[in-house]
């Protein structure tokens, strides 16, 4: 049920009304209650706010901030129905001011007549302009009303300052891989509101979906109905179908098992070995089979220090920035940028004095006592340490020639040690 916003009688919402038969699986599958709720870790637990929120204890506004699919309607929703207060849903999208300033009065005028606070909820709340987000204002103020706004974008450009600083911002972040194939496994399983395993299904195919979802559990659930459209009763889901539902190839790709590491290795390989071809070949497969390009982004920094090292210092600087890119873009906006940096990286001179370095280091640290540091390297910070000895026989670097002295600073076990010897790099 809706409110009715040009007519006189308004219908109290429910917030967890059932959906009528036929609607989109994504829609039928929509948690109930906090015990369906997957993902957004953060936030729900014990402890943590949303499970305050949604045992009845919402004395703020909030705005939902998130990706697509993570959740925000669904948590609106359990949360006014845990507050028992007046839930008005709201549309950004076919609304204006006349509509809001309605709904306000009416919102004002329940609160005058029997008490009862209204919970607003303005989905897509970036899309109200300037005038129409400041008629919220004075009735968040009044507390006529609690409002729950949900956006997919960035609130500290897309809402109002006056309106954000009444308000607490929650930011909800897009579904773990795992998450979605618990998501996809219960909607075929679910017999009243899910397909009902009416199907086969191998985990692997479940996975191909959640990847290919970018964390969106609306996306998610949308291809495995479209996916099982195509099917006869009774038939396996494979391949073939899911790239048909998703309408673009799907690649043979298991995150967590040997192809996965078969992929990043080939990637790593390349790039060690100045192939920049077979470099963006491998990295393409793995962002096409929907690797997290975050991990991507990871591998290149180890790339960066391991085989570039000090032959191109600014090689992890450039690796770096490419995961700071991907971080802030995601895919598909963010697919140059760790291209980029792969690039570089296979293209730049190549030495790993530093890796072979550090390897000798820790096996020495590993594998001899932990002697006492010597006391010349110690700082005499009170008068009984100058008396043992500390700080005796220093020699400060700066007043040697060549800025540097012969001064031992290694343990008397390991005089004399050379962990590191500079390569000569590749041109």
């Amino acid at each position: 049920m809706t409110t009715d916003l040009f007519g006189t009688e308004e219908i109290r919402a429910d917030p967890l009304a059932p959906v009528q038969p036929g609607a989109p699986l994504a829609e039928s599958m929509r948690p109930r209650s906090l015990d369906e709720f997957i993902g957004q870790a953060q936030l729900v637990g014990l402890g943590k706010i949303l499970t305050s929120l949604l045992a009845g204890e919402l004395t703020q506004s909030l705005i939902l901030w998130g990706p697509p699919g993570t959740g925000k309607t669904t948590l609106a929703r359990l949360i006014a129905a845990s507050t028992k207060l007046r839930f008005v849903p709201f549309s950004a999208v076919l609304s204006g001011v006349k509509e809001i300033r309605a709904t306000m009065t009416r919102a004002r005028e329940e609160r005058a007549r029997n008490g009862d606070r209204t919970l607003l909820f303005v989905d897509e709340i970036h899309r109200f302009n300037k005038a129409q987000q400041d008629a919220f204002l004075p009735f968040v103020e009044r507390g006529d009303i609690l409002l729950i706004g949900a956006t997919t974008e960035n609130p500290s450009f897309e809402v109002n300052s006056a309106l954000l600083s009444r308000v607490r911002t929650l930011i909800l972040e897009p579904l773990s891989v795992q998450d979605l194939v618990i998501l996809l496994r219960r909607a075929l399983e679910d017999k009243e509101r899910g397909l009902g395993s009416c199907f086969e299904v191998q985990d692997e195919i479940l996975m191909l979906i959640a990847h290919a979802s970018d964390g969106d559990a609306r996306r998610a659930l949308t291809a495995l109905e479209t996916a099982a459209a195509l099917l006869p009763e009774g038939a396996e889901l494979l391949h073939e179908h899911v790239a048909e539902a998703l309408q673009r190839k799907v690649l043979h790709y298991d995150k967590s098992g040997e192809e996965h590491f078969n992929l990043a290795s080939a990637l790593h390989k390349s790039v060690r070995n100045s192939d920049e071809n077979a470099t963006l070949y491998w990295l393409t497969r793995m962002m096409e089979a929907g690797e997290d390009g975050n991990y991507i982004a990871r591998r290149l920094i180890r790339m960066a220090t391991e085989d570039v090292g000090l032959a191109d210092p600014f090689a992890l600087r450039v690796a770096l920035d490419g995961a700071e890119a991907f971080h802030r873009l995601g895919y598909p906006e963010g697919k140059l940028a760790l291209v980029q940096a792969a690039l570089f990286l296979a293209r730049a001179p190549k030495s790993n004095a530093i890796y072979v370095a550090h390897a000798k280091a820790e096996a020495d640290v590993r594998e001899s006592a932990a002697e006492p540091v010597p006391l010349h390297l110690c700082n005499a910070t009170t008068e009984l340490m100058k008396q043992a000895g500390y700080g005796k026989g220093y020699r400060y670097a700066h007043d040697e020639p060549g800025k540097k002295s012969d001064m031992v600073c290694m343990p008397d076990s390991l005089r004399g040690r050379r962990y590191f010897k500079p390569s000569k790099p590749t041109e």
